[in-house]
């Protein structure tokens, strides 16, 4: 249990995950991508994340940040500079 709700199913949990879902769950590339996804609907210059730190270990979890960090967010960068530049340009 988190925050009183009840066990998540498997359903539940897949569904989330998944390319409309809520949660932002995968490798650093699906991660960025659902972004980045998120992005071209919405157009948000800031994305803030929380990570469950009641169902993680810290290893874990502190490798969770690193590789947002590390990988997701400069690829993030990236991204949105080539996006605005084309945009400027026309």
């Amino acid at each position: 249990r988190e925050r009183g709700w009840g066990p998540t199913s498997r359903a539940q949990f897949d569904a989330a995950r998944g390319p409309k879902g809520a949660q932002f769950v995968g490798s650093p590339a699906e991660v960025t991508d659902k972004i980045l996804a998120a992005h071209e609907v919405f157009g948000f210059d800031r994305f803030m994340i929380q990570m469950a730190i009641g169902v993680m270990d810290h290893a874990e979890l502190m490798r969770a940040i690193e590789l947002f960090g590390t990988k997701v967010a400069p690829e993030l960068r990236r991204a949105t500079a080539r996006a605005d530049t084309q945009a400027a340009l026309g």
